[in-house]
């Protein structure tokens, strides 16, 4: 009989990390202003606002203030270009995050490089990410930070050992691999995509795969080598056949056909979302501390 698969809990890590920011802004809040996190975003439905929704709730949760900043869409770039320019120069707002991917024609990249590094809290501008890479990051994009945390916690990713990365995006896939290559986690990579002829040879002798995708299903027993563990990043909506006309959140393992197959995995909810959100505010915290001159 097949042993039965971990499930990798993100929401008791998230709430760990959640503790260690509260204690924080407690030694620290009376000695600056309060923290402030903006968010400037498209009004739409699905995960990513689901995901701003958590934001907000945890942000207020922790005492750090929170600022919607719907954009109308009546006038594209310069409404977002104009938005930003104007959070970068508030001494208030001490982090900005641009909810994305912004459809056409919003330039995400040219918005974000608005942003002072320290303020940059999703750690996306030309200047985070170039940071990042020589080891002198200011802030670590979250969701990678996430992936990684979780990893750790459950002891995945002895220093060596070959792991995988399925995703080459700024957003998560590269950030995880330069993370994961850093000293002090030293595993050996792989980074694989959604290009990648074939997927089952990069992945095979992998003991951890994070998978970055956003491909419902991708992951089988016909490419996830049995034994390894899955950290699944991606994130789609696919309907639910439950309930019609409605969406679903799914990620890229096919969980069900995993199970007994891989030795962890993390879930959908409850797997990477809550940590990144942890992480997330994390950077928040440092954001305030280093503009208010506290620690």
């Amino acid at each position: 009989m097949a042993a039965a698969t971990l499930r990798l809990d993100g929401k008791a890590i998230a709430e760990a990390r959640n503790r260690e920011h509260a204690a924080r802004l407690v030694r620290s809040a009376p000695r600056g202003r309060p923290p402030m996190l903006a968010a400037v975003h498209l009004p739409a439905e699905g995960p990513f606002e689901l995901y701003r929704r958590r934001q907000q709730k945890s942000a207020e949760a922790l005492g750090i203030r929170f600022r919607d900043e719907p954009l109308t869409g009546a006038r594209g770039d310069p409404e977002l270009y104009e938005r930003v320019r104007a959070l970068a120069a508030d001494p208030t707002v001490h982090a900005v995050i641009i909810e994305h991917p912004l459809p056409p024609p919003y330039d995400f990249h040219r918005a974000v490089d608005e942003l002072p590094l320290e303020k940059d809290v999703d750690g996306l501008s030309t200047a985070s990410l170039g940071r990042l890479v020589s080891s002198r990051a200011v802030h670590v994009p979250a969701v990678a930070r996430a992936a990684l945390r979780i990893a750790r916690h459950y002891e995945l990713v002895p220093p060596g050992e070959r792991v995988a990365v399925i995703g080459r995006s700024e957003t998560v896939g590269l950030p995880l691999a330069y993370l994961l290559l850093e000293r002090g986690v030293d595993a050996t990579v792989t980074i694989a995509h959604s290009k990648t002829t074939d997927l089952a040879g990069a992945l095979a002798g992998a003991r951890t795969i994070f998978s970055c995708v956003g491909r419902p299903r991708l992951l089988d027993r016909s490419n996830v080598p049995k034994g390894a563990a899955v950290i699944d990043v991606g994130l789609s909506s696919i309907p639910d056949p439950t309930r019609p006309g409605k969406s679903v959140a799914v990620g890229d393992a096919d969980a069900a056909a995993l199970e007994g197959w891989v030795r962890a995995i993390t879930p959908i909810p409850g797997g990477v979302g809550p940590v990144t959100v942890a992480e997330l505010m994390g950077n928040v915290v440092d954001a305030w501390a280093r503009q208010e001159g506290v620690r």
